[in-house]
């Protein structure tokens, strides 16, 4: 799952550590690919510390119970297999898109619902003490954090995650996304026949996405 659709099953938390834990994973590898922490087999006395700690758990938990569930299974199918004439030509996997375009519509629809506030994600973020997130990240193995702050402070500062309630920027953020391991993953032509596709797609889910938030919430609560 993607930022906001992680934030969602603590949006009533308080603790911006715990908040940060649910998507440093994700952050991580968005500032560097290759960046490979497993804090979740450690414990601390910080309690700040063991709190992104105990976030960065809820993630793990809440990908797995996404990753094997038939929503999943089905939907990033049917959007594989929608997007792979739209993009004919292009070097990006099929695969690959039809799993991170799911991941971007349920923040679209998160968004647009009125079901978490991006402002609300990104006052977690700034809530959080540099140097704690630094102490977290050495902790975990990481000795230079210069590429992560770097990527960090540009993420909070630019705020993009509040352009997904515009479903046109869903091709825009796949693009971004794809850029990281395709040097030109799409064209103007490619996009824009995607952007059509993302955004029928959408409507579609509108009445129906929340069953997938239900169901990992129930699991979740009932591990």
């Amino acid at each position: 799952m993607n930022f906001l659709s992680h934030y969602y099953f603590d949006r009533e938390t308080t603790n911006c550590y715990h908040t940060l834990g649910t998507v440093l994973p994700d952050l991580l590898k968005n500032a560097n690919k290759n960046i490979n922490l497993h804090p979740e087999k450690l414990t601390h006395p910080d309690p700040e510390i063991s709190d992104i700690i105990l976030g960065w758990k809820k993630h793990l938990e809440v990908d797995r119970y996404f990753h094997t569930s038939q929503f999943f299974i089905t939907r990033s199918s049917e959007l594989r297999q929608l997007l792979e004439p739209a993009i004919k030509g292009s070097p990006v996997k099929s695969f690959f898109l039809g799993h991170i375009t799911l991941e971007l519509i349920l923040d679209n629809l998160l968004l647009t619902t009125h079901k978490v506030s991006a402002d609300d994600f990104y006052d977690h973020l700034i809530s959080c003490d540099l140097e704690t997130i630094e102490q977290f990240l050495h902790f975990s193995g990481l000795q230079n954090t210069d590429e992560f702050f770097r990527f960090y402070e540009n993420f909070i500062r630019s705020r993009y995650l509040q352009t997904y309630t515009d479903t046109q920027q869903i091709a825009y953020a796949l693009r971004r996304i794809c850029m990281r391991v395709w040097h030109d993953p799409f064209n103007t032509e490619q996009e824009g026949r995607m952007n059509a596709i993302i955004s029928a797609y959408r409507d579609e889910l509108y009445n129906s996405f929340i069953t997938i938030f239900d169901l990992i919430e129930y699991k979740l609560n009932h591990h």
